[in-house]
Order: structure tokens, then sequence, then C-alpha cells
């Protein structure tokens, strides 16, 4: 049965300020619990309405009712499990091979996707801007599918971090060049712009390189691509290269 207090400590993790405060964020669903539960984080609690974690020791277990999961589940949809881990210390970042940057990303379900794209295309290190979104948000956590246990994410200065850098800077621009004509090289920086108004003059000033991925419509008039989608056609190609 969930306490006043632990009801009350879950639900204060969907805010920001309560997650650094206590230094612990939570998942749902079995795919993303269970890849946790593999990695280096460290399980604080978790509560399912079914018997699917034996290997949980029984202090950290708790069978509660689907009623209960849905008074501290974030989902609208509450599902079977609800897992509180230990937000990990940070790592050190290593200044080498392809290095994805998100200037103000702020969509958690973009981010959480990112994140899948860098696990699947071998990106070690994502650098986030301070404004971009919290990497532990529950919708991020949520759309990770277990690969936040697998990337390097950090948080910082994106302009400082990209003054002090040696490596090649590239940003994504509409006026950039066509990145399928383009030799793309192992090592560098990827910089990805916010979903409305694309990366940010400050960050423009340090692009070395503008690339764009090219329009094959007949009318020519879409805008752009989700920053997600964006992600994946870019990584692809770099990897490809």
């Amino acid at each position: 049965m969930l306490s006043k207090n632990q009801i009350k400590l879950i639900t204060s993790l969907q805010q920001k300020k309560y997650r650094k405060q206590e230094q612990l964020f939570f998942a749902e669903g079995i795919k993303v619990v269970q890849e946790l539960l593999h990695s280096n984080f460290e399980l604080q609690e978790l509560f399912t309405t079914k018997q699917d974690f034996l290997s949980v020791s029984k202090d950290k277990l708790h069978a509660i009712s689907e009623a209960e999961l849905k008074k501290i589940s974030a989902l609208a949809t509450s599902n079977s499990c609800l897992a509180v881990f230990k937000i990990p210390k940070a790592k050190e970042m290593k200044e080498s091979g392809l290095i994805l940057a998100l200037d103000d990303v702020r969509d958690p379900g973009n981010l959480g996707t990112i994140i899948r794209l860098c696990d699947w295309f071998g990106i070690e290190t994502l650098f986030c801007s301070e404004e971009t979104v919290d990497i532990y948000n529950p919708k991020v956590v949520q759309a990770t599918m277990g690969s936040i246990s697998r990337v390097n994410v950090v948080y910082g200065d994106l302009e400082n971090f990209l003054v002090k850098t040696k490596l090649t800077v590239f940003g994504t621009f509409m006026d950039g060049k066509n990145i399928y004509q383009e030799s793309l090289p192992n090592d560098g920086i990827i910089v990805m712009g916010n979903e409305a108004n694309g990366i940010s003059e400050a960050v423009e000033k340090l692009v070395t390189d503008r690339i764009a991925i090219p329009r094959f419509g007949d009318l020519q008039i879409t805008e752009s691509l989700n920053v997600a989608t964006a992600t994946a056609i870019i990584l692809s190609e770099f990897k490809r290269n």
C-alpha cells in the first residue's frame, strides 16, 4: 500500500526542482524499467501491479493496486509499474568522435527520441544547452525507451563549449551545403536547434560548417523538418560517410 509520503515524493518528481533537490527520477513501463534495472542506475523503489520483478530485493519492491498506480503515474493511461531511481553523478565528457549538441530543444518527446538516436548511431556524448528540457523529465525518460542509460548527456553553456572546442562545428540551416554532396568527417560537433527558432544567433556565429537537408518536393514550401527527424537523417549521413 502506498503511503501519503510516497505519493507526495513521487508526484513531486514530475517537477525539475524536486528532482534536483531529491536527486531522484522515475520511469514507467516494463520495457523502460527493465532496461534501467540492467544498467548502472541505482534503484530506490519499484511499485508494480504485477509479479514481474522477482530479481528485485523485497525491501525495494512494492505491490500496489492499479488505482494506487494511477495516483503516482505521469501517463494518461498508467502502465503496470513505476520505478524510482537515483540520479547518477555526471560523467566526464570525451571531446572526440562525433558529438551531438542541442541548442534549446524544449519538447520532451524530441529529446527522448534524439537520445535513442544517439544510442542507435553510437554517439557517446550529447551536449545540451542549459535551456534544453531536462533529461529526467518523465516524458523524456519514457521516450528514450532505456537509451538514457547508454548515452552520456551533459548540460552546460553551449556557447562557451563551442568557443573552446578544437573540433569542427557543424550547424543545420536551410541555406547550408547539401549534406548528400559533402565529405563528412568522423570527428566534429553537430548542432541542432530549437523546434521553432532553429539555432540561436549567438551559437550560429560559432558554427564553422553550415549543412542542410535538401527538399525534394515539387512545391518546395515545407518550412522545416521536426528536429528529431532531421537528427536521424544527419546522423545517418555522417555515419554512412
